[in-house]
């Protein structure tokens, strides 16, 4: 018999009550004497101490929560601005549709205007970074999640406020050196298989120092709460270099299913404005004064004869102060293995990436179908403020991913490797999608749009974004499905079929989330 391995969540919260709970703010009070007239003195009645410690209570706990929500400035919710946008007769995979070339690299972006994409309001775009090639720091109007679907670097999220807690020790200055001490906010470093959590407005800076591409794709909450810029209009804003606008799209006006844009030129600048970043529309005297320098060296922050676009060269590789990879790494791994509460992590040391590509990672393993891993605000807990969760899937050939659909997320699923055949039906039973889905091309599903998945003579591997930090899943048919939760009864008559028929159907298959078409049968219900 076919055996399955599933992750132990007995011991987590109920994702259907999750709180949203601040790990940076602990207010503590004190009790203060309260002014009463004379005149009230003597006709004052007494109050009991139970009395006394429930309004303390109150009053402490509305005063933490005006601080609460005063202070989260980082958390965000999905918006309600997209409800109705999900009237989709057909859905397609799509491949990206403009590529921006660069020094180092390239930029390729599907069309945030698709009506796929607006239903579920989110943008994606895919960088390939060459290397010693460094992606120029930037920010974005909207909460992002990365995966790296190839190759390994550095990166690092500029948190405001936060310490610069990497140094340059005075050894590398050498004797009777004048130059300045660098000093720096934490570096990560990021491989294969993992998830980057990037909150909206943080800028962040991202480098290849291995020796093969890093290919990352990148999905964009531009529904989120977060995100008070516009609607659906994806923005970077770059703090360095002149770089081409990675959305290329006509504002209200969704293009046709199929449509592709062709290929650009590398931008060459427009009259006066001839850079793009944000330093190109201030003044160099104002910009000499802010950073206490120079007017000619402040003219080079506007990077006006700059050509090379988003993703540059590092001649001679980056020279950067960081911990070695192996030890970073141990640190990062021990924090997991703690058991936090969520009080003792800020910010600023708050873990932004988590691997899923690890095949010992998995959650769910079958060994004749494949594996899937996921990452939520449980085991990676700056989710909960970007709203955002991911799933990694491998499929191996001739195995299936049972029916199913998404409870209370839009997932936007992004092939990896291979290919598979996958429909998507809709509430009226209609498909909007039967076909193959092959590498590089990205399908949205949306929320509770029924999905299946099977892949044929060769393997297939994904990477789902879902929108919300605790996504889950309904199976159709397994032994965590819903029809395997209803009486028998029940079925018969929902289905007109015999009470022995309705069994088989609820207890034939003993798999709950992934099987294989090689596998041995069951055993029959009786024996369940």
């Amino acid at each position: 018999m076919q055996t399955e391995k599933e992750l132990n969540t007995s011991h987590l919260p109920s994702p259907l009550c999750v709180t949203h709970s601040v790990p940076f703010l602990i207010y503590k009070y004190q009790h203060l004497p309260v002014a009463t007239s004379p005149q009230s003195t003597s006709n004052k009645q007494p109050i009991s101490m139970p009395s006394m410690a429930k309004t303390n209570f109150l009053l402490s706990f509305s005063l933490f929560l005006v601080l609460f929500h005063g202070s989260l400035g980082l958390t965000a919710d999905r918006s309600r601005q997209h409800q109705g946008q999900c009237q989709l007769d057909r859905l397609n995979a799509q491949k990206p549709g403009n590529r921006i070339k660069s020094e180092a690299g390239e930029t390729e972006s599907w069309d945030p205007n698709h009506d796929q994409f607006q239903c579920a309001g989110v943008a994606v775009v895919r960088r390939t970074i060459e290397p010693n090639g460094l992606l120029l720091p930037s920010y974005s109007n909207a909460p992002q999640l990365v995966y790296i679907v190839q190759g390994r670097g550095m990166t690092g999220t500029l948190m405001p406020g936060c310490p610069e807690t990497f140094q340059e020790s005075q050894e590398s200055q050498g004797q009777g050196s004048r130059r300045l001490q660098d000093q720096h906010q934490k570096v990560h470093r990021f491989r294969e298989g993992d998830v980057i959590a990037l909150p909206a407005g943080v800028a962040h800076w991202c480098y290849n120092d291995g020796k093969e591409r890093v290919i990352a794709v990148t999905v964009l909450d531009m529904a989120n709460s977060a995100n008070q810029l516009d609607d659906m209009n994806p923005r970077n804003f770059y703090l360095a270099g002149n770089p081409q606008e990675e959305f290329q799209q006509v504002q209200g006006q969704p293009r046709h299913r199929g449509e592709q844009r062709t290929e650009r030129e590398p931008f060459r600048g427009h009259g006066q404005q001839q850079c793009n970043n944000i330093f190109c529309g201030m003044d160099t005297r104002f910009l000499a004064e802010a950073f206490n320098v120079s007017e000619q060296v402040a003219r080079k922050l506007q990077s006006e004869s700059d050509r090379r676009g988003n993703i540059v060269r590092v001649k001679g590789g980056l020279q950067i102060v960081m911990p070695p990879s192996l030890r970073q790494e141990e640190q990062e791994q021990g924090q997991r293995g703690e058991h936090r509460n969520g009080l003792e992590e800020t910010m600023c040391t708050m873990r932004i990436r988590e691997n899923i590509g690890d095949p010992s990672r998995a959650d769910v393993f079958t060994p004749e179908a494949g594996r899937i891993s996921t990452v939520n605000s449980h085991n990676l807990p700056i989710l909960r403020y970007i709203q955002l969760s991911a799933e990694r899937g491998v499929l191996y050939n001739e195995a299936m991913m049972m029916p199913h659909w998404n409870l209370n997320a839009h997932s936007i699923m992004y092939a990896i490797r291979g290919q598979a055949h996958v429909q998507v039906v809709d509430h009226s039973g209609r498909t909007v999608f039967d076909g193959e889905m092959r590498e590089g091309q990205v399908l949205t599903v949306p929320q509770n749009f029924a999905v299946v998945k099977r892949s044929d003579q060769q393997s297939f591997e994904w990477v789902s974004f879902k929108t919300n930090d605790n996504a889950m899943i309904s199976p159709l048919a397994g032994r965590t499905s819903a029809l395997r939760a209803m009486p028998a009864e029940v079925l018969a008559n929902a289905f007109r079929i015999s009470v022995e028929d309705a069994k088989r159907i609820k207890f034939e298959r003993q798999e709950s989330t992934l099987t294989s078409h090689r596998s041995t049968r069951s055993g029959s219900w009786a024996e369940a």
